[in-house]
């Protein structure tokens, strides 16, 4: 087992991205315990995105792994705060 996986989220993080998301992940979960979201190029996440990361985090921690917030600023940073998710990744 490597010792992170990077998944670069994209500008958008919505519903359009679902099914890229959750084949990015699971890719990376069969390689890594540790599952990093680079959110360096996000301007939008909606509610569908919020259900993913929840989702992903079960995965993660199913297999003993953890999940990372790596470089999330503005109003990605805004929503990520108000749903709380400092409680279910750690922030980079």
């Amino acid at each position: 087992m490597s010792q992170s996986a990077v998944i670069s989220i994209p500008e958008r993080f919505d519903f359009s991205t679902h099914k890229w998301f959750t084949e990015a992940y699971d890719k990376a979960l069969a390689t890594s315990k540790e599952i990093v979201l680079d959110f360096s190029r996000v301007t939008y996440i909606d509610s569908s995105a919020l259900g993913m990361m929840v989702l992903l985090h079960r995965k993660i921690t199913t297999n003993g792994g953890k999940g990372v917030i790596r470089n999330v600023t503005g109003t990605a940073k805004d929503i990520l705060d108000m749903a709380n998710f400092s409680t279910l990744f750690k922030y980079e």
